[in-house]
């Protein structure tokens, strides 16, 4: 159990879920394990328990200690994933070339104005630490973007820096570049063991990425520092595979050094359909899936509260910025480079809270699913209960 100082932001949502041994309380500022005595028959929190937490300052979200830059090298990609969010449609050949937001690549002169941007909101924000996020498209269309911007940002001060990529092009050379210029972390996704991954995130000319990414993730591990973060996007068409592929993870990279996570699919606007309902049994695969992950050695994060995202959830993006490769701002990286998101520039700021009016929107506000918000939110609670009881068991809950 943790408890930090309080911090006044919009509101964070405590969640009360039920365990094997009673109920889980996620709060802003840590967990508990609350006995059974201390609930109510309706699933909600006696009195005293309540302001136990309180007092521990469980319900309170901890100061920023830094400002949240995330920034797009590129939005071109070499994939062409019927999913993305930066589609604008799906391919009208029904090949794996889907139309994409409008092309732009950051240049030497748009670092320096990123740059200048983000040292002026980090004096007004009083943060003196930079958590910056190479993002895309796919950052590495632009190697050369993404190291000038790294080896600048630590001008800025202490600095923290992660990127997400497909892992195509990620080189052990380009993995040792980056790794030298302050890269920390990356993020890859995976959709499901090697055939379905192939069938699923495809080149856009044509040709599955399992093996390469693997393999450069590998080869990486053993000559980098970096950390990795494998997402694994669920869907219908892939479910049946994810036990084989947690197994052949595990075999083949080093999950002392990997985090992993599972997420299913959404729809966001693009015509893509995930025919994945939350039936029963799902949630048993959800939980069996970071279960064996835990005994393989791979990190499993904390299921969380619902906290406020930095950049997106102040309308004046006072704490985070999403800035894409041309400079405009956005309010997510859900919506950077779609035309008529635009909140501001970086030469010019952001625009008044009238003129943002509908273009500020917050993480998953585009996503949609068949199912109810109250159907999913109860999946996900019984998912996250499941994967609490595990990270108890296994001694990994600090």
């Amino acid at each position: 159990m943790s408890g930090t100082q309080s911090l006044a932001v919009p509101s964070a949502g405590a969640r009360l879920i039920r365990a094997d041994r009673g109920w889980w309380f996620l709060g802003a500022g840590g967990y508990a394990l609350m006995r059974p005595a201390q609930v109510e028959p309706d699933g909600t929190l006696r009195p005293s328990a309540e302001r136990y937490l309180r007092d521990a300052g469980l319900y309170d979200l901890k100061p920023y200690s830094s400002y949240s830059l995330t920034v797009l090298t590129s939005t071109d990609c070499n994939l062409g994933c019927g999913y993305c969010f930066q589609n604008t449609s799906q391919d009208p050949k029904g090949g794996s070339r889907p139309p994409r937001i409008r092309h732009a690549r950051l240049t030497p002169e748009a670092v320096g104005q990123v740059l200048d941007f983000t040292r002026t909101r980090m004096e007004a924000a009083g943060l003196d630490r930079l958590s910056l996020l190479l993002f895309g498209g796919e950052p590495l269309l632009n190697p050369r973007g993404c190291r000038d911007l790294l080896t600048r940002a630590g001008e800025l001060g202490p600095l923290t820096a992660s990127m997400t990529s497909n892992g195509t092009l990620l080189t052990p050379l380009i993995a040792k570049e980056l790794n030298a210029a302050g890269l920390g972390s990356v993020q890859v996704t995976f959709d499901g063991d090697r055939a379905d991954h192939d069938s699923i995130r495809v080149k856009r000319s044509g040709g599955g990425t399992f093996d390469v990414i693997v393999s450069n993730i590998a080869r990486a591990i053993e000559r980098t520092s970096l950390r990795w973060m494998l997402r694994v996007n669920v869907s219908h068409l892939n479910r049946h595979g994810v036990d084989e592929l947690v197994e052949r993870l595990g075999s083949r990279l080093d999950p002392a050094r990997c985090g992993i996570h599972f997420a299913r699919v959404g729809d966001v606007g693009v015509g893509y359909a995930n025919n994945l309902l939350h039936e029963d049994g799902l949630v048993e695969d959800f939980v069996r899936w970071h279960a064996r992950a835990l005994e393989l050695g791979f990190t499993v994060s904390r299921p969380r509260a619902h906290v406020p995202c930095q950049a997106c959830s102040f309308a004046d993006g006072r704490y985070g910025a999403v800035i894409n490769a041309d400079g405009v701002l956005a309010s997510c990286w859900e919506t950077a480079g779609k035309p008529g998101m635009e909140v501001g520039t970086v030469a010019d700021g952001y625009l008044s809270a009238e003129q943002t009016e509908g273009r500020w929107v917050s993480c998953h506000d585009h996503y949609r699913y068949d199912e109810e918000a109250a159907v999913r939110a109860v999946f996900q609670d019984r998912v996250d209960a499941g994967v609490l009881d595990c990270l108890h068991g296994a001694g990994r809950l600090g």
